[in-house]
């Protein structure tokens, strides 16, 4: 297991969403919409766990490509389960999903970048040289 404390702030953030989004249906009074408070409560263990699982594995890229898909479908999921009318419930998927699509696609683009820094330029770009 890696103990290096994580390079990334985002998954910090993620998973205070995952804990958020957890609590939501409780906090935004919304328990009595069985579609949106399913799709909370699982939603909010699946981020929290990936944001686990990023932290201790720090060079692991899956996470972060598997958030950016949880939070899709949460931005979808008012439309997709039909709570689109509740609306406390509807506008914090709507936020939060967009939040966690943010923040993953920056976290993967940023481990992208720091994978291409490290690997140098490619031999390719070395062999065909400026004129």
């Amino acid at each position: 297991m890696n103990t290096k404390p994580s390079q990334h702030w985002q998954d910090w953030i993620l998973l205070l969403g995952g804990a958020w989004l957890f609590v939501a249906p409780w906090s935004l009074a919304t328990t009595s919409d069985t579609n949106s408070s399913w799709n909370a409560w699982t939603l909010g263990v699946l981020v929290i766990a990936t944001a686990w699982w990023a932290l201790a594995r720090t060079s692991d890229k899956i996470p972060g490509w598997l958030q950016g898909a949880f939070g899709v479908w949460l931005f979808a999921s008012p439309w997709v389960l039909g709570f689109s009318d509740v609306s406390s419930a509807a506008w914090n998927a709507w936020l939060v999903g967009g939040a966690v699509i943010a923040v993953a696609s920056w976290e993967v683009v940023e481990e992208a970048l720091a994978d291409s820094a490290r690997s140098g330029p490619s031999p390719d770009h070395l062999a065909h040289g400026s004129h």
